[in-house]
């Protein structure tokens, strides 16, 4: 049975990406506003959850429906009294979810905020635009530019879910941006479906750049982190703005999901291996100390053994300093679907795996390269004997940390040490504070 209920106590439960979690401190920033008291991910009794869903590969599918059967659960334990649904899953399917899990209270999709508050007895407040409820560590928070994508990835189902690429207005982000700054953030990770596309749609020009500029000026923003960058078209102009303001990390994240000219084109990626090549060269000519991120899908529709054995060698070629690895999804309404899906889970795990092992062993080294050197290196928490940091060439929850133990070494959360490397593993440093 679907309730309407005015709540006092909601809970914001969110699955997926960073995209995502911006989403949810919009939202929970909206209903503190309107007086009610909001919660984030918590297992505190509550009078209703919202849950904002995945559904962008299988897995992250499945995750989202387990949450809600589980929610539903307790719903019909009397824990919650209603159930709210939103975000990729329910934008995608909503119909079919609808038919099968009747019990939700209601479904919305990726832009359907001021809906979900008006369902929740709430006013959206168009004066609250760029203000969030932050659920990162004081410190640090992304900031998305942009929605939707305009690439025609044939793997990929985001444009189906989040639509056509559309930028936020400069204004806009820079005064969400220094909204955060006054709050105490001193990291700002950007994010999109691509931020080289960024102002296109309304400036018809690329204009990171100028916007990466505007960003640096703003007093008491000491990092600022670009993630996922389309490497086709890539504006070289942009390696010139990274490498000239300090506050800008050498770091850069581009996904290139592959190397083997035949899938690339399977993929619809329009690079080649020699531009993909030439790309990476000319990025790390130009910042010659920058951390190269990417990520690579293995498994997928025809890949051969052979396709696979060139991304192995690209990989240890390259050695990039942060690589994650992703096995194929056979995704509906995307143009690979047409395809079969012809190489076994097993054969993908197992690639995933000797990927991973060898991407290991570049880690392994390029770390202790590091050993007796010293790092800028913000802390983000403390853990067991340990104050846990990361230096400006790593993310959030996605690549290295360093770990300072805390006999001898006084550090605080959110604050920024020069950290000594004194021993190195595949994927973390130990260091001492330097004196």
């Amino acid at each position: 049975m679907k309730t309407r209920i005015k709540p006092t106590k909601i809970n914001i439960v969110t699955l997926g990406c960073s995209k995502n979690l911006v989403d949810s401190e919009h939202l929970m920033k909206q209903l503190q506003m309107n007086d009610l008291s909001v919660s984030h991910n918590s297992n505190d009794p509550t009078e209703v959850a919202v849950i904002n869903t995945c559904g962008f590969i299988a897995d992250a599918k499945q995750e989202s429906i387990d949450t809600i059967l589980q929610y539903l659960e307790a719903k019909k334990a009397g824990l919650v009294k209603a159930v709210y649904v939103m975000g990729c899953l329910s934008q995608r399917y909503k119909k079919e979810l609808s038919a099968e899990m009747t019990e939700v209270d209601g479904y919305y999709g990726v832009n359907d905020i001021p809906l979900i508050i008006k369902d929740l007895g709430a006013k959206y407040k168009k004066e609250l635009v760029g203000e969030r409820l932050q659920t990162t560590p004081k410190h640090f928070a992304y900031l998305k530019i942009s929605e939707g994508c305009d690439r025609t990835c044939s793997f990929c189902a985001i444009p189906l879910i989040r639509g056509k690429h559309k930028s936020k207005p400069v204004e806009e982000v820079i005064h969400e941006a220094k909204l955060l700054v006054k709050n105490g953030v001193k990291e700002l990770i950007l994010i999109a479906q691509d931020l080289t596309y960024y102002g296109l749609d309304l400036y018809n020009e690329r204009r990171l750049p100028q916007l990466l500029n505007e960003l640096a000026d703003i007093p008491g923003l000491e990092w600022i982190r670009l993630h996922y960058t389309y490497p086709t078209d890539f504006p070289f102009e942009l390696l010139e703005v990274i490498r000239n303001r300090k506050n800008i990390c050498n770091y850069i994240d581009i996904p290139l999901q592959h190397i083997s000219a035949p899938v690339l084109k399977a993929m619809r990626r329009w690079s080649s291996p020699n531009q993909v090549e030439s790309l990476i060269s000319k990025i790390r000519a130009e910042i010659p100390n920058v951390s190269f991120r990417t990520t690579l899908i293995v498994g997928f529709p025809n890949e051969t053994r052979e396709d696979f054995e060139k991304l192995l060698e690209f990989v240890k070629k390259t050695k990039f300093d942060r690589l994650g690895v992703f096995t194929y999804s056979h995704e509906e309404d995307t143009r690979a679907h047409r395809l079969e899906d012809n190489v076994d889970e097993q054969t993908k795990n197992d690639r995933m795996e000797e990927l991973m092992e060898v991407q290991e062993q570049i880690s392994l080294e390029l770390n202790q390269e590091k050993i007796g050197k010293v790092f800028k290196t913000l802390i983000d928490r403390e853990e067991g004997d340990f104050f846990v940091g990361r230096t400006e060439y790593d993310s959030p929850e996605v690549d290295n940390e360093v770990l300072i133990l805390k006999e001898n070494n006084q550090c605080k959360i959110g604050e920024f040490y020069h950290i000594r490397v004194t021993s190195a593993s595949a994927f973390d440093l130990n260091g001492v504070v330097d004196k």
